[in-house]
């Protein structure tokens, strides 16, 4: 609520809370909202970055981590019962955002990448944690390392549990998050195997891993589909582009809080899911957005070397998911 002067009345808390939502959904410039709405874009302009900040106040509890082990290793037992991958407990991925370069910026934004995005989803496509800020030259393994998820996981203070041995089997591994090329490798992270021409048992596991991975895929997805703004380059300064994207990250959560409101923002099919014989059925969001000129952009793949001991621990999710306490029926059929 804005107060009312002698010279007008201000415009009324119902309207200003419509028209940045609508913004969010539909991407559309705010000249075009103007004549919608009946307001100067000037204000349009100071409305949307206002609300989208109130929004992430007020919901601020519906995205937060896991403060105990405990709470991790419930998220890494649905990740075991729904996707097949014991010990994981988040699913991480990076995106573009595009925007467009502010003014006087020099070469920090020249750059169609814009601003990055980062989320990290729990099994059941809730973002645990979201990152927007780095711009879009800075690296993306150097976008990771600017957060504070990767400043918790470097220091052991993020309460994940130790590493303990997969079922039926007895070298201790820990509990990790599960990426893509675009991310360096580490004790708490697992990528795929690089290459085409791998052997079976590395094949399973990039497919098994995969399976895990695709849940913050269709988070974004899912996210871009409904907030097309996401799509477009958005024309705000830094910190408000922040601000948009945050708000669609937090609305993303809320709108997933219940079945009802579930049941409306993804109904049945807009996700991707699997058949009895483990082959994806793809969501619709895929066919919505995929004719998209513009859209959020995968993180750069960039091959890293690491340890010997890194090896090993991805040989040992390799060797269980070929074992007879961790393969799946249809694995070797979706391989081939």
């Amino acid at each position: 609520m804005k107060q009312d002067t002698k010279f007008r009345e201000t415009i009324p808390a119902s309207l200003r809370l419509a028209v940045p939502p609508r913004y969010l959904a539909s991407g559309d410039s705010f000249t075009s909202f103007m004549y919608t709405s009946r307001i100067f874009k000037q204000v349009i302009s100071k409305m949307v970055p206002e609300v989208c900040e109130a929004i992430i106040s007020s919901l601020k509890q519906h995205i937060k981590r896991p403060t105990s082990e405990a709470d991790w290793k419930a998220i890494s037992q649905e990740f075991q019962c729904r996707w097949n991958f014991p010990h994981c407990i988040r699913s991480i991925d990076g995106k573009h955002v595009q925007m467009v370069a502010p003014q006087h910026s020099g070469s920090l934004f020249y750059n169609y990448k814009g601003t990055m995005f980062l989320g990290v989803a729990d099994a059941n496509y809730n973002l645990l944690y979201a990152d927007v800020g780095c711009q879009g030259r800075i690296s993306d393994g150097g976008g990771f390392k600017c957060t504070s998820l990767y400043k918790d996981l470097e220091n052991n203070t993020a309460h994940v549990p130790r590493s303990d041995a997969l079922p039926g089997r007895t070298q201790p591994v820990p509990y990790v998050l599960v990426g893509d090329d675009a991310f360096a490798m580490s004790s708490y992270l697992m990528k795929p195997y690089p290459g085409r021409t791998l052997e079976i048992p590395k094949r399973i596991y990039n497919y098994r891993l995969s399976r895990a991975r695709r849940i913050i895929e269709n988070v974004f997805g899912i996210m871009s589909s409904k907030f097309r703004v996401l799509l477009k380059p958005i024309a705000l300064q830094p910190n408000k582009v922040k601000s948009v994207v945050l708000a669609c990250a937090y609305l993303h959560n809320f709108l997933r809080r219940n079945s009802e409101s579930r049941y409306a923002y993804t109904p049945p099919g807009s996700l991707d899911s699997y058949d009895g014989d483990g082959n994806v059925i793809e969501g619709f969001w895929r066919r919505e957005i995929n004719h998209q000129e513009n859209r959020l952009m995968d993180l750069r793949n960039a091959p890293r070397r690491c340890s010997a001991n890194l090896h090993k621990i991805r040989d040992e999710f390799c060797e269980y998911f070929v074992s007879q306490e961790g393969e799946v029926a249809w694995q070797y059929d979706s391989i081939s």
